[in-house]
């Protein structure tokens, strides 16, 4: 039996905005299986957000439980969620929040400095991450000299570093025109081909299509959980110059 990496029982987020009680997460419950690539998708105000917030231990349930590879997170303090976020989460967020004044290399090994790594073994992982995002030549470049599509795979890197249980990404190609949102989609197809679990937060259908699976939020609520090719709102979404891109995009 496949085990479930991130599991939500009934879970809901409220807040209160002076005399009103948003719903922001109603009630939702599904799971996600390790080495699965799934996309939560939704317009805005649809929860996508609370749900990509709680998953990644940045927030918790007000009720429900969140089990994170079996551990329930919304038992923990503070000082937990932020060990078991650092531990367990690559973030990948739509502006790439790489510091301007460090090269490609030195970003990437940011999260490993946070863990106590040797500067010898973090510049070895960052070097052999780069690597496999296609950025090995361009180890001394600072942010400012690459691409908007580069400057997203050092992003991607930073995230793998750390070899994560769970890849978090939050509407990566939102930032890039849609030939560079290709190319970074074709990135994610061979990460989840390698064994990665992602979870992608995202409002573009299209974007949803190159999931296994989606789960769909209106108001709050799961409107749909299944394969993305029998989700009505993301079908049919393939171009061939965009199979065509995904095939050849062996960047992995």
């Amino acid at each position: 039996m496949m085990e479930a990496l991130i599991e939500f029982r009934n879970v809901s987020k409220y807040y209160t905005m002076g005399d009103t009680v948003v719903k922001a997460a109603d009630d939702i419950s599904f799971k996600i299986y390790k080495g699965e690539f799934v996309a939560i998708v939704g317009q805005s105000g649809s929860g996508k957000s609370t749900c990509m917030n709680i998953i990644g231990c940045l927030d918790v349930p007000t009720s429900g439980v969140y089990l994170l590879n079996g551990r329930n997170v919304g038992e923990m303090n503070k000082n937990e969620l932020s060990e078991i976020r650092n531990a367990m989460v690559g973030f990948i967020f739509q502006q790439y929040n790489l510091l301007p004044r460090f090269n490609i290399l030195e970003n990437v090994e940011i999260p490993l400095m946070y863990a106590g790594v040797s500067k010898s073994e973090r510049r070895r992982r960052a070097r052999e991450a780069l690597e496999n995002v296609g950025l090995g030549s361009k180890t001394k470049n600072l942010p400012n000299q690459l691409s908007g599509g580069q400057q997203q795979r050092v992003s991607i890197a930073r995230a793998l570093v750390g070899k994560p249980s769970l890849i978090l990404a939050d509407e990566p190609t939102g930032a890039l025109d849609s030939k560079t949102g290709v190319e970074v989609m074709a990135l994610f197809q061979n990460l989840h081909k390698a064994g990665h679990t992602i979870v992608l937060i995202t409002h573009n259908n299209e974007i949803a299509a190159d999931a296994q699976r989606i789960i769909r939020l209106e108001d709050g609520r799961v409107v749909y959980d299944g394969p993305a090719s029998g989700d009505t709102a993301s079908h049919n979404v393939f171009s061939s110059g965009r199979r065509k891109a995904d095939e050849s995009a062996g960047i992995l």
